[in-house]
């Protein structure tokens, strides 16, 4: 059985830093990628960052850039997302999802969702003062 489970979330202030982590169980394939989505309330799921499992390649949201670094560790099957200079407006749940088949890149980009196959609960993150 495939999980995905997040971990890290907290309630930190303006300008604070978090780290999240993703770890990847019950695959038994080689994955492509695994990205990292958020989730504000009364906003649509949208794309924070993704790595590829096999080269290491990365992409950011425009909205991240600069401030957040993702990251992983194939032996453990994780990936981590740096989170830095947070403010307010990155509130929200943060999942993570792996594409096992390809799609991200290809069929879709990697900031839709439908190019993921396996999503994790999401943790928490809340920037305030």
């Amino acid at each position: 059985q495939v999980q995905l489970v997040e971990s890290g979330g907290d309630l930190v202030q303006p300008g604070g830093s978090l780290r999240l982590s993703c770890v990847v169980s019950g695959i038994t394939w080689d994955y492509y990628a695994i990205s990292w989505f958020r989730q504000a309330p009364g906003k649509e799921r949208e794309g924070v960052s993704t790595i590829s499992i096999r080269d290491g390649s990365t992409n950011y949201a425009d909205s991240v850039k600069g401030r957040f670094t993702v990251s992983r560790d194939n032996a453990k099957n994780t990936v981590y997302l740096q989170m830095n200079s947070l403010n307010p407006e990155d509130t929200a749940v943060y999942y993570c999802a792996t594409d096992s088949l390809g799609y991200s890149g290809t069929y879709y980009s990697w900031e839709n969702t439908k190019a993921y196959d396996y999503w994790g609960q999401g943790t928490q993150v809340t920037v305030s003062s």
